[in-house]
């Protein structure tokens, strides 16, 4: 069975850094043959995308994030990353690791204070 399993999430000031990283539990083969995302749901606000990343390593970002947020993967590792900079108040969320379009991590809180 497939897991994805997202850390390094928690409270931080704004401006600050935080990096999340997701490990994916399946062979490196299948691993590596699928796109990755990061994705997040504010309270009372639906799930929305913020970074994608190919199986072959071009990454995309949504614009609220371009510039301040990386994602990255290292598929020798079957991991995921999302290195977040100059973290503003609004990023607050938890942050899904998603692989394909089927398979998702149980989140990762984070939190931006003012």
């Amino acid at each position: 069975q497939v897991q994805l399993v997202e850390s390094g999430g928690g409270l931080v000031q704004a401006g600050g850094s935080l990096r999340l990283s997701c490990a994916v539990s399946i062979n490196s083969f299948t691993f590596r043959l699928n796109a990755m995302g990061w994705y997040r749901q504010a309270p009372g606000k639906q799930r929305e995308l913020v970074a994608t990343i190919t199986s072959g390593g071009a990454p995309s970002y949504a614009d609220s994030v371009k510039g301040r947020f990386t994602i990255s993967r290292d598929n020798a590792k079957n991991m995921v990353y999302l290195q977040m900079n100059s973290l503003k108040p609004e990023d607050t969320a938890v942050y899904y690791c998603r692989m394909g379009t089927v398979y998702w991590g149980q989140g990762t809180q984070v939190t931006v204070s003012s």
